[in-house]
């Protein structure tokens, strides 16, 4: 019963409300990690668009998310690099003199390769077979970077994980990033005025509403699979409030967010909104997740 009674109080204090150094440290090293993932998931996604020949035309507007990719991806390297206290490593490189990057920093670094080729390659209706080979490696390195790095993150957080929790793990970064990076594209879309977002608006709000939903779908699995491991290990666990918190930033304020933007004028705000809010949203839900692993008894 004592054993029981401090599992709980730990859990507790772990995912309670306060906002010392130690937590906001943490939710500021989560959030540049989910901004890394949605690059990757906005990298996915164009570059599969490119594939089929369905982005629209023009260099500038395979550019500007491209650009963007970079920037959401690079933040957290960035700040590895400058010794942050938030971000004291990336993907398990520790960045210093004569040090080596792990196997999945490697794997995010490889994904740059396409990157690069498709910044070169990009030109008028972006038809070249070159170009949409370009843009099926990148959509196929970043869908396994996110993969690998999945796996990876869950080893050094978690490590007594077990194998139901772990199998879970890919499948959750890959519809998170598609979701976070598919708001970030729709951004870069709306931002440069494109028509394709003005032609097809509805293929836009519907695509992503369905990844909220699946997401939905996917993360209420995972809570649901660390209460049963808690109840069978005879701890109890509460869900912190916080997780409301998160719900409503990452789910529906970006989807009412969406359904406003079909009504047009000031897509632009929304979607910068939308994006924004399911960042923060989805980090605030994966320090959450992070600390309810930790609390459960080994």
């Amino acid at each position: 019963m004592k054993q029981r009674r401090a599992i709980k109080q730990h859990a507790v204090f772990d995912h309670g409300g306060g906002s010392s150094p130690a937590r906001r440290a943490g939710l500021l090293a989560t959030l540049l990690q989910v901004a890394g993932f949605d690059g990757f998931g906005l990298w996915m996604l164009g570059g599969l668009a490119l594939a089929v020949g369905a982005f629209p035309e023009g260099r500038g507007d395979v550019l500007v998310p491209l650009a963007m990719g970079a920037a959401l991806a690079g933040v957290g390297l960035i700040a590895a690099c400058l010794h942050s206290r938030w971000m004291p490593h990336w993907h398990g490189w520790v960045i210093r003199h004569g040090s080596w990057p792990t196997a999945d920093a490697l794997a995010a670094l490889g994904t740059l390769l396409p990157v690069l080729a498709l910044a070169g390659l990009v030109r008028g209706d972006n038809a070249f077979w070159a170009t949409r080979l370009a843009g099926a490696l990148l959509a196929v390195c970043s869908l396994g970077s996110l993969i690998l790095t999945s796996h990876a993150d869950a080893r050094r957080r978690a490590p007594g994980m077990d194998v139901k929790l772990a199998t879970q793990l890919p499948l959750s970064r890959v519809i998170s990033a598609a979701y976070g990076g598919g708001l970030w594209l729709w951004l870069c879309v709306v931002g440069q005025d494109v028509d394709d977002a003005n032609r097809h608006p509805t293929a836009w709000i519907v695509g992503l509403l369905m990844l909220a939903l699946l997401r939905g779908l996917i993360e209420n699995m995972r809570w649901q699979s660390v209460l049963v491991r808690a109840d069978g290990a005879g701890a109890r666990y509460e869900l912190p409030p916080r997780r409301y918190l998160a719900a409503l930033l990452g789910y529906a304020v970006p989807c009412l967010a969406l359904l406003l933007s079909s009504y047009g004028g000031g897509q632009l705000m929304i979607a910068a909104v939308a994006a924004v809010s399911c960042l923060v949203g989805m980090g605030i839900e994966l320090t959450l997740y992070d600390g309810a692993l930790a609390a459960l008894p080994p």
